[in-house]
């Protein structure tokens, strides 16, 4: 694995052939993806561009790469196979900036650009490698002249102009909580927000839309076209699309559904068969699940993983295959606290919270509130009749059911009036 502050040329990445976990090859690196960022901070690098051996090109993006060798680049998780589509914010490397003229005291072009690990999973444009003609003819470029490694601040086309437009935004928009991008899109014009949300990614759109307040979570997505709605929606989190899938027209609803990608879809449908204010309704159907023979060192590995949120991982749940849900026959569960204070080689089997019973997928809110307050929980199992672990309740989805509809805008609103009020 590439460790973290070592280069990687990207004029090396170009052409080598992307494997998946298993070793097969999938395809080979065709471009870099990288966007500028505001305040004087390097570009971040989303992904990569691959070329499938029927030609199409599809986006891999950087959390996918697991290792990048002399030989390879290895990702892990499934592929997405739909064809790249270029947002307007995006750099690409090979296409954009390698072998273009920049204005020095000589001839001079871009031959390479760096990348480097950050951070686990997150790169950034590092250096970049000029060459700079040693004779200049009334022909153009000479000689080649020893290549000259600068900062990536030394080229003006990685570098952020000033302002509010699109571009800028977004470059803000990738350091941001999805709670402030949401606030940034509600106190937006119509116009602008429209270029900002067709140039954002999906999975950013995603997060900001699941912190909107409903009639503008339902404005938002009926204003995309049908394909990228259905991507969005399988961007968020499975309780969140079904609460704003419920709230459209019934044709468009089924419509985006049948677009959805088909395990995200499963996992909507099944929980809008649910009513929306009990268990069932605000339940995740994503929390850790374990088989009976794992041990804490396992859980604590699952824990940790970073997309959780932190009510999702203060709990893991034991059952019998498959561990998806549905699962098989629910075993228990077991707080996080307990696995940090115990040996990793224990079983978790042996550490189960024989006291806490799990709520119903029917169990109302009330009662829901009600269980959480009793047991000062943040996180709860929801076990259907047949006793198969069917999903999740967060404290975070039950205080959202329990406050006003509009509480959202509400807060959106007073934040905007409270800045006017400090000017």
């Amino acid at each position: 694995m590439v460790s973290k502050d070592t280069q990687v040329f990207i004029s090396r990445v170009l052409g080598m052939p992307i494997v998946d976990a298993a070793g097969d090859q999938v395809g080979r690196v065709k471009d870099v993806v990288c966007f500028l960022r505001a305040d004087g901070r390097a570009p971040r690098v989303k992904g990569l561009v691959v070329e499938l051996f029927a030609r199409a090109r599809i986006f891999v993006p950087m959390v996918r790469v697991h290792d990048i060798t002399p030989n390879q680049v290895a990702i892990l998780g499934q592929v997405d196979t739909r064809r790249f589509q270029r947002r307007e914010a995006e750099v690409l490397v090979a296409a954009d900036l390698l072998d273009r003229s920049i204005a020095r005291d000589r001839p001079t072009r871009i031959e390479d650009v760096s990348m480097v690990q950050v951070r686990n999973r997150v790169w950034e444009l590092e250096s970049v490698a000029l060459r700079a003609s040693t004779v200049v003819s009334r022909f153009g470029f000479g000689g080649r002249g020893k290549p000259e490694v600068v900062n990536w601040k030394e080229i003006p086309d990685l570098i952020l102009s000033t302002g509010r437009t699109a571009a800028h935004l977004i470059a803000e928009f990738t350091d941001m909580k999805a709670a402030d991008i949401a606030q940034e899109l509600h106190d937006m014009d119509s116009e602008s927000r429209a270029e900002v949300v067709e140039a954002l990614d999906d999975d950013i759109l995603a997060e900001a839309i699941e912190e909107l307040p409903e009639d503008e979570q339902i404005e938002l997505i009926s204003g995309l076209d049908t394909e990228r709605a259905a991507d969005v929606l399988s961007e968020m989190d499975p309780d969140d699309a079904a609460d704003l899938i419920r709230d459209l027209p019934a044709d468009v609803a089924e419509d985006l559904l049948q677009r959805m990608e088909p395990e995200e879809q499963a996992d909507v449908r099944r929980l809008m068969a649910y009513e929306e204010f009990t268990a069932g309704g605000m339940m995740t159907p994503e929390p850790i699940i374990l088989d009976t023979d794992a041990t804490v060192a396992q859980a604590l590995a699952l824990a940790r993983v970073e997309s959780l949120t932190p009510a999702l991982a203060s709990m893991v749940f034991v059952a019998r295959p498959p561990l998806e849900t549905p699962s098989g026959r629910y075993v228990g569960a077991v707080h996080i606290q307990r696995l940090l204070r115990e040996a990793p080689t224990i079983m978790v089997t042996t550490l189960i919270d024989e006291n806490l019973e799990p709520l119903r997928p029917d169990t109302p809110l009330a009662q829901v509130s009600r269980f959480f307050a009793t047991y000062n929980l943040v996180v709860a199992p929801v076990v259907n009749s047949e006793g198969h672990l069917v999903g999740a309740v967060t404290v975070d989805d039950v205080i959202d059911h329990m406050l006003p509809d509009d509480w959202r805008g509400d807060l959106m609103d007073e934040v905007e009036v409270s800045e006017v009020a400090d000017v």
